[in-house]
């Protein structure tokens, strides 16, 4: 028989092997209860974000309470045990004061995590929407011509005076109106108000566009093809074509008939790039590195810091024009490629306005087109408020113009082309006629505008007048139409405040993937 001091021992031994299983029971507990806390604090919805801490804490002081209850109990109250166990508490304390410190930070790298990998993947979104809506280049499509007029003479002519053709002895010419046009919309040149003056002389004549499909551009800054346009079919007969669009002349010429008169628009360069900077800067990743306040001006500065040719939308920030009618727009400007481009563009087009000189331009389009005067009438649509516009000093200014020389040399030659067909018009026909298409807008503008003048987007009072914004900000100014507005105007003023997006969804135009996109903003607040 063992003797009683033998038996002690063997207690003893038995005591210390079963605090070294409870030992390694609540260390197992304890890195379970750290892992588990770590995930419920991210989990946690409170404002101060630390409730579940607390929570996984108690719990855990809960469990070490018992273990120490259990250790006590086997060694008689020994204090090495006990000394085991309380650094053991410490380690469960100091574990959990580190993942309280640690958590906060990391669900705020969580956030942003989230929002990079949600924003990464709706941008893939919609380069895949984007792809996926692009109509397939069809390259065996076949060729038949295109009647020479698709005019079917809705309208009854009319006498219009002119001065340099034949004419009845009273000075008036009778002619009929010219309905088949080619408008090359280009970008930031008050484009998106000459779009509402020919929207709303299509309706009136019942003519037929050529439009996108899904998209309020012609798959822009893809060259344009005929098969981008909706529902197209070989030889189909169509009036007008204007949304934005790379310019492709013999694509173009596939859709419409011979006599088609060409119309485009331009916009002095050093303008053009401010208003191209500030509306488009936010979707060129190559701005992103400027860092001032003034990023026009750190952009000018020095442009070839910021530029490569192969960046993407890298088009937006150097001759935009040129580029925009299908041309090379990184060309060394005395490149004999510039100017053979430029002659082609003055072959092809009948009339190039100006912005600067937009009414004096609708005077001459007018009378070449054989339009009366209530076809011109309009609201400047898509302006932004002058407190979001760079002032360019003289210096600023010039290194625009350097930045963008193939567009002051486009800008140039057809400013020059432009007072030769004022001249021939006579300069003070043109002032009365200008004078008398003011007149007849400020009369529209006082029977139609609430408060007679454009107001900040965010106090348009309909959803349908409100205009397309830029990434990241609300610039862009819009009208709100005047409440009793008689029957003779109520439809007109309508129409010449809608802005243009809702002008073609009203004209049956699927914008699918435009209105996706906006509410995507929306979401994003972007």
């Amino acid at each position: 028989m063992r003797t009683e001091r033998e038996e002690k021992a063997e207690e003893k031994r038995l005591a210390i092997m079963m605090m070294k299983k409870r030992e390694k029971y609540l260390y197992d507990k304890i890195m379970f209860g750290k892992k588990r806390h770590v995930r419920e604090t991210h989990k946690c919805r409170s404002p101060d974000g630390w409730s579940c801490v607390t929570e996984s804490s108690s719990r855990a002081s809960s469990v070490c309470s018992l273990a120490s209850s259990a250790l006590h109990c086997a060694d008689g109250g020994g204090g090495q045990e006990r000394r085991g166990l309380q650094n053991h508490q410490g380690f469960l304390s100091g574990s959990n004061q580190a993942a309280m410190m640690v958590g906060k930070p990391v669900k705020q790298w969580r956030s942003i995590c989230k929002g990079l990998i949600l924003g990464t993947l709706l941008t893939i979104c919609m380069i895949l929407l984007y792809c996926l809506s692009a109509s397939e280049v069809q390259f065996g499509l076949q060729e038949v011509p295109v009647p020479y007029s698709c005019a079917h003479r809705p309208s009854a002519a009319h006498s219009s005076t002119i001065s340099n053709s034949s004419h009845h002895a009273s000075g008036q010419r009778i002619c009929t109106p010219k309905v088949d046009i080619m408008f090359m919309k280009t970008h930031k040149t008050a484009s998106s108000t000459f779009l509402n003056i020919l929207f709303r002389f299509g309706e009136k004549h019942h003519l037929k566009f050529a439009f996108p499909n899904s998209r309020n551009d012609f798959f822009y800054p893809s060259p344009f093809h005929r098969s981008q346009v909706k529902d197209y079919k070989p030889g189909m007969c169509f009036n007008i074509i204007c949304n934005h669009m790379r310019f492709n002349a013999a694509e173009v010429a596939k859709v419409l008939p011979a006599d088609t008169s060409y119309i485009t628009i331009l916009r002095h360069p050093a303008d053009l790039a401010e208003s191209s900077f500030h509306y488009f800067g936010r979707i060129v990743p190559l701005t992103w590195r400027l860092s001032g306040n003034d990023k026009m001006r750190e952009f000018l500065t020095d442009p070839k810091l910021y530029y490569d040719p192969e960046g993407f939308n890298s088009f937006y920030l150097k001759n935009l024009l040129f580029f925009d009618f299908g041309q090379d727009s990184n060309l060394n400007p005395d490149d004999p490629k510039v100017d053979e481009a430029i002659q082609a563009i003055a072959k092809h087009f009948h009339l190039v306005m100006l912005v600067e000189y937009f009414e004096e331009s609708l005077i001459l389009l007018k009378d070449a087109l054989c339009w009366d005067m209530e076809d011109l009438l309009f609201f400047k649509l898509n302006a932004r408020k002058g407190s979001t516009v760079s002032k360019l000093t003289p210096e600023l200014r010039a290194k625009a113009l350097e930045w963008n020389a193939i567009d002051w040399k486009l800008y140039q030659y057809f400013n020059t082309t432009f007072w030769h067909k004022v001249d021939a018009y006579g300069r003070e026909r043109m002032a009365r006629d200008v004078e008398e298409l003011q007149r007849r807008n400020a009369e529209m503008a006082s029977i139609c505008i609430e408060g007679g003048h454009a107001v900040d987007a965010g106090s348009i009072l309909e959803t349908s007048m409100q205009p397309w914004q830029p990434i990241g900000e609300k610039s862009i100014m819009g009208y709100n139409l005047k409440k009793n507005v008689d029957k003779a105007h109520g439809k007109l003023c309508r129409k010449m405040l809608t802005p243009e997006l809702q002008y073609l969804t009203d004209m049956g135009v699927n914008l699918w993937i435009t209105r996706l996109w906006g509410h995507i903003r929306e979401i994003l607040h972007w």
